[in-house]
């Protein structure tokens, strides 16, 4: 379980994909085929990782985007940032007045060490583990041969 949202997770499959094929340019229609995002999204999301400073962009044959910074440089949570608010206040499933006022609910302790887990993984993680993975795309059917009738 992750605490950050679709978007967020988004931006890291276009950085990731980024991060796996650096230092080459590639540009948005490539990046949205192979994470499966719309093009018009992968287009808003690159346009906000650069606006941010951690891509630029070169048009025309040859262009596309690239990180600015070494993969390793780059913490998960620097993007999530970017699309998300990463200091919550309470998520106590009583309710935002419960904890804080009294005795913590039976789930608090589960869900702070929950909460920390996540945060220590996307401060720790580096989008450089992308760079050892496969930048293929989507597994392709297979095609079964047709079967020959028998003499």
């Amino acid at each position: 379980m992750f605490t950050y949202g679709k978007t967020a997770t988004n931006a890291i499959a276009v950085m990731s994909y980024l991060a796996a094929t650096a230092p080459r340019r590639v540009g948005s229609a490539v990046i949205g085929k192979e994470r499966d995002l719309s093009p018009v999204f992968t287009a808003k999301l690159l346009s906000r990782l650069a606006s941010a400073g951690y891509l630029n962009s070169q048009p025309g044959p040859g262009g596309g985007y690239a990180l600015t910074k070494d993969p390793a440089r780059i913490r998960l949570i620097e993007i999530v940032a970017l699309f998300e608010q990463i200091d919550e206040g309470s998520r106590c499933p009583f309710g935002a007045s419960w904890c804080g006022h009294g005795e913590p609910c039976p789930l608090h302790d589960t869900i702070i060490d929950l909460g920390t887990r996540n945060r220590r993984f996307l401060e720790e993680t580096r989008l450089s583990v992308f760079q050892q993975a496969p930048v293929a795309s989507k597994p392709k059917p297979r095609k079964l041969a047709k079967k020959r009738p028998r003499p």
